[in-house]
């Protein structure tokens, strides 16, 4: 028998385990500017954007002054926040282009245009803007088609305010 989800079910929120709490909440409160919603003690944070009780949750509960997971090892890719609109992936660029963060990629896939970077515990994120569903790439079947092409920085950034 096989079940598939309804079409509603999303992705409520990341729970992050962190080495240094404080590290974590200025990278994603100080830098992408989610704000932080609770804080339990010094173990554990909870952040969101527009007044959720919260998208990602960091904690060092068991991975205090831990290290990266090694490559080639199993674990998390990334984490991806999607972002309303292209000005806004455009406001996001600019602060980190800003605090001389640096980026590990930017691509544009047809659907979407998204950038690339790892958080202070080496978890991957993706900061990403959905392009509307007209404009979606399709073959001559009308299936998706999602490609991987350089991201023009440089025009994402000239749109921010």
């Amino acid at each position: 028998m096989s079940y598939t989800a309804p079409p509603e079910t999303r992705i409520g929120h990341v729970h992050l385990k962190v080495a240094d709490l404080d590290r974590a909440i200025a990278f994603y409160s100080g830098l992408l500017g989610f704000a932080v919603t609770q804080k339990y003690g010094t173990g554990a944070a909870f952040l969101s954007a527009g007044g959720y009780h919260h998208h990602i949750g960091l904690n060092t509960w068991e991975s205090k002054g831990g290290t990266a997971p090694a490559p080639g090892h199993t674990g998390l890719y990334h984490t991806a926040f999607l972002y309303p609109s292209r000005a806004a992936l455009a406001a996001v660029l600019k602060r980190l282009v800003e605090a001389d963060y640096p980026l590990d990629g930017a691509s544009d896939h047809g659907v979407s245009e998204a950038l690339y970077l790892s958080d202070p515990d080496g978890n991957g994120v993706e900061l990403y803007r959905d392009r509307p569903e007209a404009e979606w790439p399709r073959d001559s079947a009308g299936a998706l088609a999602m490609v991987t092409r350089p991201l023009d920085l440089r025009a994402l950034l000239a749109e921010a305010g």
